[in-house]
């Protein structure tokens, strides 16, 4: 878990560090297609120019010494995007979540600690998953993040034990 966590945390600092152009128009799917208006939350949004940040990304997990399985997994995505709501809402929370439903996504875990919850669900084309969504929600702060690629759950298996066996 400390590993997906500083995972994400260290795309969301390369992320910041990055010369990326940050809207305040949702990027995410759902929000950019929703007819539903969410006056009181504020976006920001960006995409990732992952041919530019994989080799920061790879470069800071050796550094870190983090093992060729997360490494491997990282050469295997091809899109990033991020998102963060201020003032976010259960009922934002709930359709997103029946959006991903109606879509094919797959619940795949979901993670409580501290007051914060982490969601991760992917959607699979037969054994190779071509798209996870992470969801960070604690009180009124959401973070979106849609990951695109061509892995397989052995490849994150594999991330997993690496991680349980520091």
């Amino acid at each position: 878990m400390k590993t997906l966590i500083k995972f994400f945390t260290g795309i969301l600092a390369l992320l910041i560090l990055q010369s990326c152009i940050v809207s305040g128009r949702p990027n995410i799917d759902f929000f950019k297609q929703s007819g539903h208006n969410y006056k009181e939350a504020k976006f920001a949004s960006f995409n990732v120019p992952v041919f530019l940040a994989k080799p920061f990304i790879k470069k800071a997990l050796r550094e870190d010494g983090e093992s060729e399985e997360v490494i491997a997994l990282i050469k295997k995505i091809s899109k990033i995007k991020v998102m963060t709501v201020d003032n976010g809402s259960k009922a934002m929370l709930n359709d997103y979540s029946k959006y991903l439903n109606n879509n094919d996504f797959e619940d795949w875990a979901t993670i409580k600690h501290d007051g914060e919850n982490v969601n991760v669900r992917v959607k699979q084309n037969g054994e190779t998953i071509k798209n996870m969504m992470i969801t960070v929600n604690s009180d009124k702060e959401l973070v979106f993040v849609d990951v695109r690629g061509s892995f397989t759950a052995d490849d994150i298996s594999k991330v997993i034990n690496a991680a349980t066996d520091k």
